[in-house]
């Protein structure tokens, strides 16, 4: 019976306490039993947790309760036994190193693209202006072998710090379409659409990323599972895990 509850978030917000904050809420999530990864920086927080639920619940409502943090929002799945470890609470330079820290999403946000939008478009092969729509994954190339959007574009990349020499080399490609970027949860693909925009391509985010698009529209115009770095290995578009974790 899958009664571990699963979450992953993240929010790009200020954070200039990280260094302090990091003890409080490796406390915090240890007295509520949980297990899983917080990444902590100036730019804001990104996180992997799993435990009995009401437990897990009652620490993302704890943690909203910063106003730094009240507009977080998680997504949700389950297994049968606890995926992680240990829990661990990390400082890192950003949540997602890119190494541009001109790119700064707390303070301005790409568009993003509902699921049942990006369903929508791509049904019609075209946006609701007549664009061509061009999906894009961010996530790096053994992630994609695990599945991904039909037809979507897949540059190899080996870390998201190859994204932007990626971009150079094909933006010319790209002129004149809609190109939305998609990652597992959507850290990756905010600050690549930001990027992809400050390039010159009308580019958008995928809202929730593919755990998102899960969870709102299910496996349409998809392809096998999702990698997750846990020990869960990928989920199904049902968001189901690929293979039992042993208790």
């Amino acid at each position: 019976m899958a009664s571990v509850l699963n979450i992953s978030a993240y929010l790009f917000t200020h954070i200039a306490d990280a260094p302090a904050l990091r003890p409080r809420l490796s406390d915090q999530a240890v007295a509520a039993g949980l297990k899983g990864t917080i990444l902590l920086a100036e730019e804001g927080i990104n996180l992997f947790l799993a435990g009995d639920a009401v437990s897990l619940r009652g620490f993302v409502a704890e943690l909203r309760a910063d106003s730094r943090f009240a507009a977080l929002t998680t997504k949700e799945s389950w297994s049968a036994a606890q995926p992680f470890g240990r829990m661990l609470v990390k400082v890192k330079r950003e949540i997602i190193r890119m190494d541009h820290p001109t790119i700064r999403p707390e303070a301005d946000r790409a568009p993003a693209v509902a699921p049942e939008t990006l369903r929508r478009w791509l049904e019609r092969g075209r946006d609701d202006e007549g664009r061509e729509v061009v999906l894009l994954d961010t996530r790096n190339a053994f992630e994609v072998d695990y599945g991904s959007f039909d037809g979507a574009l897949d540059w190899r990349l080996e870390r998201f710090t190859q994204f932007p020499d990626a971009v150079a080399a094909a933006a010319a490609d790209l002129d004149g379409k809609t190109v939305v970027s998609y990652c597992t949860g959507g850290i990756r693909c905010e600050k690549a659409a930001i990027y992809l925009r400050g390039a010159g391509v009308q580019a958008y985010q995928l809202d929730g990323g593919i755990l998102g698009y899960f969870e709102q529209v299910g496996g349409d115009h998809w392809s096998g599972d999702c990698f997750v770095f846990d020990e869960r290995e990928a989920l199904t578009p049902a968001l189901t895990p690929r293979r039992e974790v042993l208790v």
